[in-house]
């Protein structure tokens, strides 16, 4: 059985949007930390920021993110960890850090 942790969407004065959803689910092989997430930041209906633990073929973990059109693997502490490191990287692409 699942519990929603987080679901939060917020659309910015300029049109872009946060949105982030974690859940507690069973633990399996697959999901050994029992955390489901997803989180995103879309500015023109583009993906600039996104974190997701869906199965994408990445080895051995399946949490990343993506930046842009790049994925790369993301090492995971715990949900607290996760909301810190994407909100850090929002703010790294509203101050033109990451373009």
């Amino acid at each position: 059985m699942s519990e929603e942790l987080l679901n939060h969407k917020h659309v910015e004065e300029n049109g872009d949007i946060i949105e982030l959803h974690i859940w507690r689910v069973p633990k399996t092989n697959e999901n050994p930390e029992g955390i489901v997430y997803s989180l995103v930041y879309i500015r023109n209906k583009k993906r600039l920021i996104g974190y997701d633990n869906e199965t994408h073929g990445l080895g051995s973990s399946n949490h990343h993110k993506h930046i842009k059109d790049r994925t790369v693997l993301y090492q995971f502490i715990d949900e607290w960890r996760l909301t810190e490191d994407f909100a850090n990287d929002v703010e790294k692409v509203r101050r033109g850090i990451i373009q």
